[in-house]
């Protein structure tokens, strides 16, 4: 059971780095493989060293990459000990990786190397993740091809399931579908989209808008479409307009501490620390760049949910990063291209709807750092915060989780929530044309009656037939029960009524 690889350089060196997920341990197996929470490695494949740069280069081989050891480690390592294996393998693709790393987390260069060969390296595989576009270093043979750059990197490992996902071109079917609804229909299920996701966003936060709050954010996401990049001046505007308190309102990125609370007394009710104000700026600076320029090979799902939960876990501002986090969400699909002018995937419903599983993958980065601060309750709302990790924990983190829950939602708000709103829409246009053909009923007592009966089923209460007795003419109630069970596509008195 002993750890080897990136889980034996964390341990050996004492970094503060985050634990593996799936640490490489020694175990009774023929064959390295995957087990429930470790790699199993043969005794006979494991490192027999205490080297750190064989366990890295181990690491690098059978694990991936790992940015958050990798930057913290190489900077220990003497020089000489990578020139020695560059030395006897100087087409070797994990030394030749290991040495432009160094250099590069360093900022010093390797001197007396023999010649440089082989076929350039990529930092990421791309048969393990998925990747950005390549920056050679054509001193080593090497392409940093991660999701950012080596001052902020994400990471998304594939998975047969992930490829389905991207392989589905959810924001493709998405402008079929409603592309083929026709224009009134069209704007109708537009316009709830908007509305709902308006909702749906602030009810995240435990808020319910008023109608100006509303009527704000919905003027927010229709920014999406205007393909404006990110900027620290942009993020602050948007930031001002998500918020109505003008106390809330920033000037600028955050110059403060803060953090996140749940519900426990003093320290340990903070459960979420994020970085310290002086990182700000280059980490917004970093996550910034990715978002505009995020390639048109780039799933929109990946830029979008890195981009996102990036922001979030960076929480650049002091109030409204959450809410600003889902707009970036919605920027990042509008900025593929791949959603026409004023069509939205409404994703803030299917995360409201799935919110436990939305703040379980936000716990899954957020929890872990929690551990390198100190905190110390001095009053209510008053908190002395140390940072005792290291910057790397803020600028390298795994991403997969948040691409997957980002991908299963996308798919949630086009054929769950689009397509069930539309049906609906759909079912309330034809009991309302069954009643006006046989009477003239008042719109809004019309409106209350078919949504009350669509609601129920295709069955109007006791408690609305005699709210509306004596408003509508005899035979209504009928009626728009059946109009009601067959647009529902159930038999002819099908329910009984209810109180």
């Amino acid at each position: 059971m002993n750890p080897v690889g990136y889980e034996f350089v964390r341990q050996h060196l004492d970094l503060p780095a985050v634990p593996l997920a799936r640490p490489a341990l020694v175990k009774p197996v023929t064959r390295i493989e995957p087990r429930e929470g470790a790699l199993a490695v043969p005794r006979h494949v494991a490192p027999q060293t205490d080297d750190p740069l064989v366990h890295l280069l181990f690491g690098l081989k059978h694990e991936g990459t790992e940015l958050q050891i990798l930057a913290q480690a190489l900077p220990r390592l003497d020089p000489a000990g990578l020139l020695d294996h560059l030395r006897r393998s100087p087409s070797g693709g994990y030394i030749r990786v290991l040495c432009s790393l160094w250099e590069r987390f360093t900022g010093r260069a390797l001197e007396d190397l023999p010649a440089v060969g082989g076929p350039t390296m990529p930092v990421f595989d791309p048969a393990r993740y998925v990747t950005g576009p390549e920056r050679r270093d054509a001193r080593w043979r090497v392409a940093f091809n991660g999701l950012g750059s080596l001052r902020y990197c994400a990471s998304v490992e594939r998975s047969p399931w992930l490829d389905k996902a991207m392989a589905s071109d959810v924001l493709g079917r998405t402008q079929a579908f409603i592309g083929a609804l026709g224009g009134g229909m069209m704007d109708r299920a537009l316009g709830w989209a908007y509305l709902q996701e308006t909702e749906d966003s602030f009810a995240i936060e435990r808020e319910t808008p008023s109608e100006d709050k509303a009527r704000a954010f919905i003027g927010l996401l229709q920014q999406a479409h205007e393909g404006r990049e990110l900027s620290e001046d942009y993020l602050v505007e948007l930031q001002n307009a998500a918020l109505r308190n003008p106390y809330d309102r920033a000037l600028q990125f955050r110059d403060r501490q803060n953090w996140l609370r749940g519900p426990a007394r003093g320290a340990a009710g903070v459960t979420y620390v994020p970085p310290p104000p002086a990182l700000v700026p280059e980490l917004m600076g970093e996550l910034m760049a990715f978002a505009n320029a995020a390639p048109s090979r780039l799933d929109p799902v990946v830029a979008a949910a890195v981009s996102a939960f990036g922001f979030v876990f960076i929480h650049p501002f002091m109030d409204g990063n959450g809410r600003l986090s889902r707009f970036l969400f919605h920027q990042a699909l509008c900025r593929s291209g791949r959603l026409p002018r004023g069509m939205i995937l409404p994703v803030s419903v299917a995360m409201k709807r799935h919110e436990d599983e939305y703040l379980a993958v936000l716990q899954r980065t957020s929890r872990p750092l929690r551990a390198f601060w100190s905190v110390r309750w001095i009053d209510e709302g008053r908190y002395d915060l140390e940072f005792r990790g290291d910057d790397t924990l803020y600028r390298y983190w795994d991403a997969t989780a948040c691409v997957e829950f980002g991908h299963r939602m996308a798919e949630q708000a086009l054929e769950v929530d689009l397509r069930q709103e539309t049906e609906f829409l759909a079912r309330y246009d034809a009991v309302s044309k069954a009643v006006g053909e046989s009477y003239d009923v008042r719109g809004n007592d019309l409106a209350t009656l078919v949504l009350s009966c669509l609601d129920q089923g295709g069955v109007l209460s006791r408690r609305r037939r005699r709210q509306f007795l004596g408003r509508v003419p005899e035979g209504v109630f009928e009626l728009i029960e059946a109009a009601a069970m067959k647009a529902l596509g159930k038999p002819p008195g099908g329910g009984d009524a209810v109180s």
